[in-house]
């Protein structure tokens, strides 16, 4: 039973006098085993013969503190490198985390109602979530879109879509985070020109688009062309971002995907930052200085149910990418060290099975985020395993985070948990699992040829096969499915989208298209594909250009597609 971690033991050794203290902690331990462990055991033995986090990290009965003082370069200070113990000095103090719920169905106009019940019962920021055939770059009235229109999230397949989503939003007030990947770069310049013809100019825009592409490749699946060429798309609008909205985060690295693949929260943890750290240097090939960048990355993270693993995992992050900003990449800003990040609770942890029980999980899961340090937070609705969340789900999971600001007192302190023995040991060991995953990426040639070999997608796959094999086996508990179980039929009020959201989709476009200019249409797209063959060159306004000659989302798409190609998994087994 070695309580302590070895480094601590290690580093205590080399402070003058250290070896009497770590000698007197030693004695104090086996005192403690001999006269008060062993004894208790012996009547009350422990209901597990091996204890682990969901990364299947050994965890200790006791840890005590090391042998001198903590290690301030380790944990450091609120608000200074590495950034452990939260980005700013005051954390929730001075301000709470962003509340976004993220929403998204049917059409735009469903959409824009429910963005404004959201802000008007206290929401501060808008996270747009879109339907299947927006993540593809598909067309509503494509065949291929059949079923899909509205249903898991809202469809836009035009500017003129883009500008019914955001009808009466004040874009120069409101912050607005996009999940979109695949045709990032074309949702955006959507929204850029939706927000121009209300006179809000770019420089006035804030919010972030995920626009992280690698972790397709990696986990959700929604890609659309070749990896290389597909970076080379994201690195266009990080440059445009930094030239033309200072207010605008161009990429979220998104962990979030990953977990819901079936990652542990180690490989969310390395994943996420090793796709981080190769956008980081695409930017930098392209010329970008890393100053210049670097402060508006952000990250998005999940919250899963292993409550001090996730805070540890959120503590070593900002550890981990603050030392390789600063000493891989020579960043000199303050901001360019800091790890800005989004959370959400993890939606593959609800359950059909009495969903009103994920109440409880999203309420613990959320905790961890806030005492991980998040800038902002969705929750999911209790209903996320069945449908769209309700109007009524949805604001008892804003609620949720109200409460939790409001109520619970944990926005009061800075790091609550920073100094606890078990939660910096913990930290600790993220950050070197997370670490060899680094070095395994590195052999393999970097983040591209390890998706190109598979490696990430075989290292989540067994990952989800252990995590299911000890739910089947009951192994691990999940209350509701395999422990606690009831007989009862599910009743959850039922939000339905019928397939009048592609009819209505379908029928703009084809209006669209009757009534746009043909030729400035076809002059556009020709210029689309002449400037993604120029490798140098940035598309973005390209893209602008298409769109304001009412080009569509997937017209724009296979525009790019006769230059780049489309792409094709590797099967793996």
């Amino acid at each position: 039973m070695a309580a302590t971690h070895p480094a601590d033991r290690a580093r205590s050794g080399s402070a003058p006098g250290a070896g009497k203290r770590l000698g007197a902690l030693a004695a104090a331990e086996d005192r403690w085993t001999e006269e008060t462990l062993r004894p208790f055991l012996e009547k009350n033995p422990e209901r597990l013969d091996k204890f682990e986090t969901l990364s299947g990290i050994p965890v200790e009965r006791l840890y005590l503190p090391p042998g001198d003082s903590p290690d301030p370069t380790r944990i450091g200070y609120p608000g200074a490198y590495p950034y452990t113990r939260g980005i700013h000095p005051t954390m929730y103090r001075g301000r709470v985390w962003s509340m976004r719920m993220f929403s998204g169905f049917g059409t735009p106009e469903e959409t824009n109602r429910r963005f404004h019940y959201l802000l008007n019962h206290g929401e501060s920021g808008l996270s747009i979530a879109f339907d299947n055939p927006t993540l593809y770059g598909i067309d509503a009235d494509d065949r291929e879109s059949l079923g899909e229109v509205g249903k898991c999230g809202v469809n836009v397949s035009s500017l003129d879509d883009m500008q019914r989503l955001l009808r009466g939003i004040p874009l120069d007030r409101v912050t607005t985070s996009m999940t979109i990947n695949g045709p990032a770069n074309i949702v955006w310049g959507m929204y850029l020109l939706a927000a121009e013809a209300t006179g809000v100019p770019p420089a006035s825009l804030g919010g972030t688009t995920q626009n992280d592409i690698l972790k397709e490749y990696i986990a959700q699946k929604e890609f659309l062309y070749p990896p290389a060429p597909a970076l080379r798309l994201v690195t266009d609008t990080v440059e445009y971002a930094t030239e033309h909205l200072p207010r605008w985060n161009p990429v979220s690295i998104s962990g979030y995907h990953i977990r819901e693949a079936g990652s542990t929260a180690v490989q969310e943890l390395a994943f996420t930052l090793a796709d981080g750290m190769c956008y980081v240097e695409a930017a930098r090939r392209r010329g970008i200085p890393i100053d210049d960048f670097a402060p508006r990355l952000s990250f998005f993270f999940n919250s899963h149910n292993d409550f001090f693993e996730e805070i540890a995992k959120f503590r070593a992050a900002r550890r981990i990418w603050a030392d390789v900003l600063k000493h891989r990449f020579g960043a000199k800003k303050e901001r360019s060290l800091w790890l800005r990040f989004h959370t959400q609770t993890a939606g593959c942890s609800c359950t059909a099975q009495q969903p009103e029980l994920n109440v409880v999980r999203t309420t613990v899961q959320a905790l961890a985020a806030v005492l991980g340090g998040t800038q902002s937070l969705h929750t999911n609705s209790y209903d996320e395993a069945l449908q769209l969340p309700t109007e009524d789900a949805a604001r008892i999971a804003l609620r949720t985070q109200q409460i939790l600001a409001e109520e619970s007192g944990v926005a009061d302190a800075v790091d609550p948990f920073g100094g606890s023995y078990f939660v910096e040991w913990l930290t600790d060991r993220m950050e070197e699992e997370a670490r060899r995953y680094f070095d395994r990426i590195d052999e393999l040639g970097g983040v591209i040829p390890a998706i190109e070999r598979g490696f990430f997608q075989r290292e989540i796959q067994e990952a989800s096969f252990r995590y299911q094999r000890r739910v089947d086996s009951g192994d691990l508990r999940i209350v509701g499915v395999n422990a606690y179980a009831v007989d009862e039929p599910v009743e959850v009020p039922r939000l339905r989208i019928s397939e009048q959201a592609r009819v209505a989709q379908s029928k703009r476009l084809r209006q669209l298209r009757s009534r746009r200019d043909g030729a400035k249409h076809s002059t556009a797209l020709d210029a689309v594909r002449r400037v993604a063959e120029k490798p140098d060159a940035n598309t973005m306004p390209a893209v602008l250009g298409a769109l304001r000659a009412r080009a569509t989302l997937g017209e724009i798409v296979h525009a790019f597609q006769d230059v780049f190609g489309s792409y094709r998994e590797r099967s793996l087994f």
